[in-house]
């Protein structure tokens, strides 16, 4: 057996003002064929999977590129289309296949390309031909398209929302798929349009029991696998919204079932199931009301996870005017303020102006005279399985204020950004991550409470209010007569 893999990622916030070309993927991470490495990304969990499953099975593994970038505004066309390019003409070099494994997002979206994904996998099954396996993992903040279900034979998204589970979902995917290529299964997808946009998260209730329901269904009367997409709010492209997949073995009317009452689950609890969210003053008195140390404060809106810069100052502002709290926030992005620092070196002072510059929302910058905490040239993090660079980076002290500055955009997702550049956390009564929820696994265990705050910005907090210009209607929650549709 032959077997090809490959992964091309990256999510698309349209409303945000960051543009990118191909050195953002090759800034964030870019493996040629053979390059990648033992760890996986988010997003190129299948190489990894795929090359345990070749040790232990001895089949031929052709390996492609693997790219991706952090999540920010449109993609050049130049860009999407070389990297595509790369990918298809690996594929051609390596046919005869019988599997095609592929590591998308399914929300990358540029220039000329509302969906990236579903023309990459087109055009791969146009080379791959009809008789070919083709498995695809996705997170599931995609857009998923008729033209992605149509190319492919095996679907999986990630189930966990933070996303702690996307290299065991890889696992999922490259096993139904080499299955399925040795005919041990005939996999039938189902796929359920909710019509709506549900935001929620599987660290709390409603979202955990769903999950925890649909891992106990997997397995039984015939079903091999239930994604849930939940979508990308953040983007304003046709196929926004949530659909729910189920994998049947050759068992339709029970995979269309399975996906009827999963979907119907999640139109009950109803879209944007999101906690409170308070103003960065509100966030401040809560956070001093609660017994222990530390409070997290989650920047939700200023997450580079969702495309947005992660430079927003409106919570170091606040915090400044009350500067009697231990507070650290981190990691705020800002290569300028960065260089200064590592020119300057640890314990130097020196008046800095920092955050606040990729756009008005960012809020304004912060002007204040600092102290040169800590310095590294690469202050790399884990998150899950793999690890994330940040890139040279600084701490910073302002009175009782600790700042960690980045050279690169990417989440806070471990408490390792501040204690590498020598933050003690349990010292703190407040912590500011730049994180909607990837930082919830790593900080829950140390956290005394964890707060999502609304500092406004160009990642949206609430769908009904998004400008919408291109998404498909009806859609909850901007209309109110709103019927699931069937897209298989």
């Amino acid at each position: 057996m032959r077997v090809f893999v490959a992964s091309l990622a990256t999510e698309t916030n349209t409303f945000s003002p960051i543009r990118i070309d191909r050195s953002a993927f090759e800034d964030a991470f870019y493996a040629p064929p053979g390059e990648h490495p033992e760890t996986p990304t988010l997003c190129s969990a299948p190489l990894v999977a795929a090359r345990k499953r070749a040790s232990e099975q001895g089949f031929t593994l052709i390996e492609g590129t693997a790219a991706w970038a952090e999540p920010a505004g449109l993609v050049s066309r130049e860009a999407y289309e070389g990297l595509r390019d790369e990918i298809l003409d690996q594929l051609r070099a390596a046919m005869p296949v019988d599997v095609v494994l592929l590591g998308l997002h399914g929300a990358m979206i540029a220039e000329g390309y509302d969906d990236c994904e579903g023309d990459l996998l087109t055009q791969a099954r146009a080379i791959a031909g009809g008789d070919a396996v083709i498995g695809v993992e996705l997170d599931p903040h995609c857009h998923l398209t008729q033209a992605m279900i149509d190319a492919v034979t095996i679907l999986v998204t990630f189930k966990e929302v933070p996303h702690s589970d996307f290299y065991e979902r890889a696992e999922d995917m490259v096993d139904l798929s080499l299955r399925a290529a040795r005919k041990e299964i005939t996999p039938v997808v189902s796929v359920l349009d909710c019509r709506a946009i549900a935001n929620f998260l599987t660290s709390r209730e409603p979202g955990r029991s769903l999950v925890d329901d649909m891992i106990a269904r997997e397995g039984r009367d015939g079903v091999l696998s239930i994604s849930v997409v939940h979508g990308f709010p953040a983007a304003d492209v046709h196929d926004v919204g949530t659909k729910v997949v189920v994998i049947s073995d050759d068992a339709p009317e029970m995979g269309r079932s399975v996906a009827a009452e999963f979907g119907a689950r999640i139109v009950a609890f109803g879209a944007n199931r999101m906690p409170y969210m308070p103003d960065p003053a509100e966030a401040i008195d809560m956070a001093l009301a609660v017994a222990g140390q530390p409070v997290v404060l989650a920047d939700r809106w200023d997450n580079p996870g969702g495309g947005v810069a992660g430079d927003s100052t409106f919570l170091v502002h606040a915090l400044r005017e009350r500067a009697n709290i231990d507070a650290a926030v981190g990691a705020l992005w800002d290569p300028v303020a960065v260089s200064f620092c590592l020119a300057a070196g640890p314990g130097a002072r020196l008046h800095l102006r920092f955050g606040g510059k990729a756009a008005p929302s960012s809020g304004m910058p912060v002007d204040a005279e600092i102290e040169v905490v800590a310095t590294t040239r690469d202050l790399v993090i884990p998150f899950q399985e793999s690890r994330v660079s940040l890139g040279a980076a600084a701490s910073v002290r302002l009175g009782k204020l600790d700042v960690v500055l980045a050279s690169k955009r990417a989440q806070t997702f471990h408490p390792a950004v501040f204690e590498l550049l020598g933050i003690e956390l349990s010292k703190k009564k407040i912590v500011v991550v730049k994180s909607a929820s990837h930082f919830h696994t790593a900080f829950a265990p140390i956290a005394a409470d964890v707060i999502f705050v609304n500092c406004g910005g160009p990642y949206p907090p609430d769908a009904g209010a998004i400008p919408y210009r291109r998404i498909r209607r009806p859609i909850a929650p901007l209309d109110t007569d709103v019927s699931p549709v069937w897209m298989t």
